[in-house]
């Protein structure tokens, strides 16, 4: 019996360890660098200052110029100190690193310089030592070089060996680095998967990182044209930012990348207010005002111009290209794109100086064409186009034309490289592969734990008859024991359950993924060929060309049009293929399930008005206080209660419609706990539906709403995540014309 107190001790101790080791990662990657400096300063011990400078360096951000040059006094005490008692296992890598970084900030030889680095990263792997941001700053540098082939190469082989030897924080940094590769190609699918993959991982143990990958993936969307997922990952990161007072670059570019997004939306007023939060956000800035003031102007201008303010915009413009000069900006920075020739040319053709606008126009085009910034082109290359057919000058329109499709070519075969899985695919096998080694530790533990309650039950046997008071801790036991046989079904039940989910996700993310360009270039081609014949246009009316021609021109061009709505409607579709490709892959963990829904019902509205502002409704939340935490896939259960409440939005919307002033639209949510279960109930007073439609709406595919406007895929999808990804149902009450409610049942 003492041994066993003695086990149960030494288990409480080791699992109250768990939560404080995980904070301790946090606050280590966390740390301030001014604090660690003025910790610095007051520490005489070679012991303690040695491992502030390691401290120190490890969170160093190369990136920046400044703090290059402060990182060099830092390495050489570093070593001086190492070198009059040696304690660091490292020692050879950071002399590496001293002479790589020396030559960086010499700026005389960064070929030798990069050189030196690659072999302290190879130094530093060989003790397995975390340097997530040592490899995060070399992206710059291999900017410098123009070696952008190279850099993403150098960094799919370190992910390869980071996977299989580890530690998992550098090959967060490899995805974070192969994300900015694949934008700056234009391939914004692996783009988006390689910064969803870094912040999964830097999730365990740096926030701030986290946070930025949810930002810019959220910003990449952005650039897709996905509008509703970047909302969703911009306003997550803002929200993080809050919670955890995050301030700095992170914070800015949030700001300014929902200013450019509400501004691509048309929602000016939003845009406007977003645009001066940034502005505010960079003159707080101590370290970096001038740069961030610099893209905080620019975005305002942009902004003022689309609202047709010419005045005020030419003020900020003004100000902007000043600074712009005097820091020696590049098309790209930290901050993001600096797009301000583009902007220029849309405030002169705002003005209707064409000649102007035309000059920005090819400057923007030429900068983007340097700099090999291969994503911009296309867009410019569009702009240019629409100004010679709007001039009629078709030498020019022709030869942009040509130059638009060669890129648009070289574009999809460099992408076709990179065909060989897609993110959701993997992260489903990285899920199942993960889960798999959890369950089989869980049943090593288990069994281990059945072998030592067997050994007490036969002693306690041997004695029953001297210790009648055991026959009661020996029932107890034998229930534990048929517990655990049955956690271990309940676990092998799991295991079957995740490799089919994994089979699911992989085939449906392969399909789509090997659709998605094929649609995206038939929908760009029908695009530059209604373009090609409204050139066309003026040339057959100059001639006097028959009716026959004419009508036939109209008709292709009506053919091309509607050839290009199909492939958006096609491209949605299979965005939500891969959303429903990703269901089910995820880990489960204890979950506050009134947070989620909150979460949910916050998400939900601010989406409704960023569709129309105009447009109110009331939300009522009614949650169960004292609700135990459950066990469920907190990503794929939000999706789905995301999913109800935007459709109970839309269908109070729509009855506001035709109904007259007395209708108070209002959404209803509420979470109650049942006998082993809980429930969740999303009601609407909107439009209901009839008997026909009812028997429908989980069927993959369905939808009642107009072209274009919808998949048909999130109810689908919702409802197998409740029923095949958490053993749950999702059933629908409704009357037509009066009420919608959705009931999901979870078992607790």
């Amino acid at each position: 019996m003492l041994s066993l107190r003695f086990c149960l001790l030494f288990l409480l101790l080791a699992v109250g360890t768990l939560p404080g080791l995980a904070r301790g990662k946090y606050r280590y990657w966390a740390a301030d660098y001014d604090s660690l400096r003025r910790v610095l300063t007051r520490q005489r011990a070679d012991t303690a200052r040695l491992r502030t400078l390691v401290h120190l360096l490890d969170v160093t951000e190369l990136t920046e110029a400044r703090r290059r040059a402060e990182a060099l006094p830092l390495l050489d005490e570093l070593l001086q100190l190492n070198q009059r008692q040696p304690r660091l296992a490292d020692a050879a890598a950071y002399r590496q690193l001293r002479r790589g970084l020396g030559l960086w900030v010499q700026g005389t030889d960064d070929a030798q310089a990069m050189r030196l680095l690659h072999r302290a990263v190879s130094l530093f792997d060989s003790t397995r030592r975390p340097i997530p941001r040592l490899l995060i700053d070399l992206a710059p540098l291999y900017n410098r070089l123009h070696q952008s082939e190279e850099r993403r190469r150098y960094f799919q082989r370190k992910l390869a060996y980071y996977q299989l030897h580890g530690p998992a924080e550098n090959a967060a940094a490899c995805h974070l680095v192969l994300g900015g590769s694949y934008r700056h190609l234009g391939d914004y699918n692996r783009a988006i998967s390689s910064y969803l993959r870094a912040a999964d991982l830097f999730q365990h143990f740096d926030r701030m990182l986290y946070t930025n990958e949810l930002m810019v993936a959220g910003y990449t969307y952005a650039d897709w044209g996905n509008s509703e997922r970047a909302l969703h990952y911009l306003l997550q990161a803002a929200e993080l930012e809050d919670r955890h007072h995050l301030e700095g670059l992170r914070r800015f570019f949030t700001l300014r990348a929902l200013s450019q997004l509400y501004q691509r939306q048309g929602q000016l007023a939003a845009a406007d207010r977003y645009a001066d939060l940034a502005l505010q956000a960079a003159r707080r800035d101590s370290a970096d005002r001038p740069l961030y003031t610099t893209y905080a102007l620019l975005q305002k201008g942009a902004v003022l111009v689309q609202q047709r303010q010419l005045g005020r915009a030419y003020g900020l413009l003004q100000r902007a290209q000043q600074l712009s000069d005097s820091l020696h900006l590049s098309i790209s920075g930290r901050p993001g794109d600096f797009t301000i020739d583009e902007t220029w040319a849309r405030y002169h053709a705002a003005r209707g100086d064409v000649d102007r606008a035309e000059q920005h126009w090819l400057q923007a085009y030429q900068k983007a064409t340097a700099s090999r910034f291969n994503m911009m082109r296309p867009r410019l290359l569009r702009e240019l186009i629409r100004l010679y057919d709007a001039r009629q000058q078709p030498e020019e329109f022709r030869h942009y034309t040509r130059i638009y499709l060669a890129l648009t070519d070289s574009l999809a075969e460099a992408q076709n490289t990179f065909h060989v899985a897609q993110y959701e695919g993997e992260r489903a096998e990285q899920a199942h592969a993960a889960q798999l080694a959890g369950l089989r530790e869980q049943q090593a533990v288990q069994a281990l734990r059945l072998r030592q309650r067997n050994g007490l039950l036969a002693l306690a046997l041997l004695t029953v008859a001297a210790v009648s008071g055991l026959g009661a801790v020996l029932y107890r036991q034998l229930r534990v024991n048929r517990q655990t046989l049955a956690e271990l079904r309940k676990a092998q039940n799991q295991l079957v359950a995740a490799e089919k989910w994994a089979f699911v996700g992989e085939v449906s993310a392969g399909i789509a993924h090997e659709l998605q360009n094929p649609l995206h270039f038939m929908k760009r081609f029908a695009e530059v060929s209604t373009t090609m014949l409204d050139g066309m246009q003026p040339a057959a009316d100059g001639h006097r060309a028959d009716n026959l021609q004419q009508e036939i021109l109209v008709g292709l061009k009506q053919n091309l049009q509607e050839i290009s709505q199909h492939g958006l409607r096609a491209s949605a579709i299979i965005r939500d293929m891969l959303a429903h490709s990703r269901a089910g892959t995820t880990h489960r963990q204890l979950t506050d399930l009134n947070a989620l829904v909150r979460e949910q019902a916050r998400l939900a509205y601010e989406g409704l008005q960023a569709q129309d502002v105009h447009f109110h409704a009331t939300l009522a939340l009614e949650l169960e206080a004292q609700l135990a935490p459950l066990s469920v896939v907190p990503q794929d259960l939000g999706r789905a209660v995301l999913n109800l409440l935007t459709n109970a939005f839309q269908a109070v919307r729509q009855r506001s419609r035709t109904a007259g002033p007395a209708y108070a639209p209002a959404v209803h949510i509420s979470t109650r706990r049942l006998e082993g279960q809980v429930e969740i109930r999303v009601r609407d007073n909107g439009v209901g539906m009839n008997a026909a439609v009812q028997a429908r709406i989980f069927q993959p595919f369905f939808t009642t709403k107009a072209v274009g406007e919808g998949t048909g895929l999130g109810l689908s999808l919702s409802h197998d995540i409740i029923t095949k990804g958490h053993g749950g149902t999702l059933r629908v009450q409704t009357r037509e014309g009066e009420f919608t409610e959705f009931i999901i049942t979870l078992p607790a």
